[in-house]
């Protein structure tokens, strides 16, 4: 028994793996294409999943003066491609900036201030969270709940606010009420702190 395992372990050794072909994509979905029609002559084949996918657009050889900023709401596209200097972002791991020429990330965004920079003038906007996705090509692209300008916060109602949350939050029975609250708490005090800031 032991023999016969050791050669069939020494076989997988070498035998190829899917992974390790050369094929390039477009090559590859010609030949699946032909041998399609050499089953199936009189049905047209699928699409593959490669036909689906679009090409990202080239990365520049030099860094771009401006980043093309792109902010995305459940309701709306707010900005689309704005051309801004810097985009200082709350990321949950802490402020973040970002420049033209930024390496490509993906981070979670926490309740907090979104400022864009553009020469020598910034706009501020209170994000709930969300999520920042920046391309090699000098992209951002940033998804979240709610962006409000800094200027069209009222601070009465952001106290009112931390007041109503609190006191559901010394109500709360149940885990989901707590962190219903909790949740309130959290972006009310961001938005305290965006005020005074």
């Amino acid at each position: 028994m032991l023999p016969r395992a050791s050669r069939i372990a020494g076989a997988a050794v070498f035998r190829r793996f899917s992974t390790g072909f050369t094929t390039a994509p477009a090559e590859a979905e010609e030949m699946f294409k032909e041998a399609w029609k050499k089953v199936v002559p009189h049905i047209n084949p699928p699409k593959t999943p490669l036909s689906f996918i679009q090409h990202p657009p080239p990365i520049p050889t030099s860094i771009p003066a401006k980043l093309i900023l792109n902010l995305y709401l459940p309701y709306s596209s707010h900005l689309s491609n704005k051309q801004v200097d810097m985009v200082i972002m709350p990321a949950t791991t802490g402020d973040m900036g970002i420049c033209p020429g930024h390496t490509a990330i993906m981070t979670e965004l926490k309740p907090g201030i979104l400022s864009l920079l553009e020469g020598n003038e910034t706009t501020k906007y209170f994000v709930s969270g969300g999520f920042a996705f920046i391309h090699p090509n000098s992209v951002a692209d940033i998804i979240t709940l709610e962006a409000v300008p800094i200027d069209r916060i009222d601070p009465n109602m952001v106290q009112k606010g931390i007041a109503e949350f609190s006191q559901k939050l010394s109500s709360a029975t149940t885990d989901y009420e707590k962190t219903e609250a909790q949740i309130g708490i959290d972006v009310h005090t961001a938005l305290q702190s965006a005020l005074m800031g």
